[in-house]
């Protein structure tokens, strides 16, 4: 592996463990068994190397839009896709929940746009104008709230089960395939 890429991991690491604060140029060195003026070298500042690393942990962690096609059963589909986008999520929720939690102090560290979980949003999209368009969801919707919608279940499931476990259902499994059929039938989709 790489300098550069040691570096980034370190910094994923140590910033889901101790924040932005925490995050010291300095220990995302010792870390990756480097010198302080290669991590300059490489990313020019902390805010940088953050910004990469945190992007590059999410393309990487399993929250990347996984291959959504319209095959004929859009329940087996949907739910299909959503247990793997969750568990992408519930891979990252340390990192999701640091950055959700430093947002507002460190908006220059925000992923650039395109982020997978975005990229995902707008696979669910087509999928479900698709869906329209061959006359399977007959409900009347405007395709990218839809899609916001059940990304933002999926987003609280992934995110808060963990530290909210009564407002869940015990099983995973269960509550995305029930998140799946609501979402469908409010869709005019047969589920």
């Amino acid at each position: 592996m790489d300098v550069r890429e040691e570096i980034l991991k370190a910094a994923a690491r140590l910033y889901c463990e101790t924040g932005f604060r925490g995050t010291t140029t300095r220990g995302i060195a010792r870390e990756a068994g480097v010198n302080e003026v290669t991590v300059f070298r490489h990313f020019g500042s902390k805010e940088a190397l953050l910004r990469e690393a945190i992007g590059r942990q999410w393309g990487g962690g399993g929250c990347g839009p996984l291959a959504l096609e319209s095959r004929g059963d859009p329940l087996a589909e949907l739910q299909e896709w959503a247990k793997g986008m969750t568990g992408g999520l519930r891979q990252m929720a340390p990192l999701i929940r640091t950055r959700l939690g430093e947002f507002e102090e460190h908006p220059e560290i925000v992923p650039p746009r395109g982020s997978p979980p975005a990229q995902a949003a707008e696979m669910l999209t087509r999928y479900l104008e698709e869906l329209r368009s061959a006359g399977v969801a007959r409900a009347d919707f405007d395709a990218r709230m839809a899609a916001a919608m059940l990304m933002a279940a999926l987003f609280a499931d992934g995110i808060v089960r963990d530290g909210l476990p009564d407002m869940f259902h015990e099983n995973i499994d269960s509550s995305i395939e029930e998140y799946v059929r609501i979402f469908l039938r409010g869709l005019g989709v047969a589920a």
